[in-house]
């Protein structure tokens, strides 16, 4: 049994993966910002698509970029920075976080202020319910970058294993 990516600390069988596997729906936006993380660190791409809002102008989200994102970096944790509104009763909420992962011997951290809405369940002109919640837009905000090693010095060693000098290896 293994502890959940989102970083609750519980059980990813009783965390996020029913929300992924679709036998339960996120009950809140937070709920639905840790197991979109949870899919990432999961390479779970078709419910990442799935729990977005779809628009005209964007109706096809990216599945090889996303894929490729998600793929290619290890997932090192979510730090979730605040929430206003996105309860049981609310239809809309704002989640800031922070991903941290690695790609490429790059250390980064994705950073937004991710915005949730609640879909309705509509009946004739009733509403019957409140629906599901779904990722709609957000705000990423910048962060600089860090290496997760040491940067290799001009007359270090090449990485290569030549015996060179890197600057006369590689690094030309």
């Amino acid at each position: 049994m293994k502890n959940c990516p989102c970083g609750t600390g519980r059980i990813y069988s009783e965390c996020c993966e029913p929300y992924i596997t679709g036998k339960a729906k996120a009950p809140t936006a937070e709920a639905l910002m840790r197991s979109r993380y949870s899919a990432y660190a999961e390479h779970a791409i078709d419910y990442i698509v799935n729990t977005c809002i779809r628009r005209e102008k964007d109706n096809d989200i990216d599945h090889k970029s996303t894929r490729d994102w998600s793929e290619r970096s290890n997932w090192l944790g979510l730090k979730i920075i605040s929430t206003e509104k996105g309860g049981l009763a609310d239809k809309e909420g704002t989640v800031e976080f922070e991903a941290v992962y690695e790609r490429n011997g790059l250390k980064d951290v994705h950073h937004e202020k991710a915005k949730f809405k609640r879909d309705s369940v509509t009946s004739g002109d009733e509403t019957a319910g409140v629906g599901e919640w779904l990722y709609d837009e957000g705000d990423v905000i910048p962060h600089t970058m860090v290496r997760s090693s040491p940067k290799t010095g001009r007359n270090d060693p090449c990485s290569c294993g030549s015996g060179k000098k890197y600057k006369f290896c590689c690094g030309r």
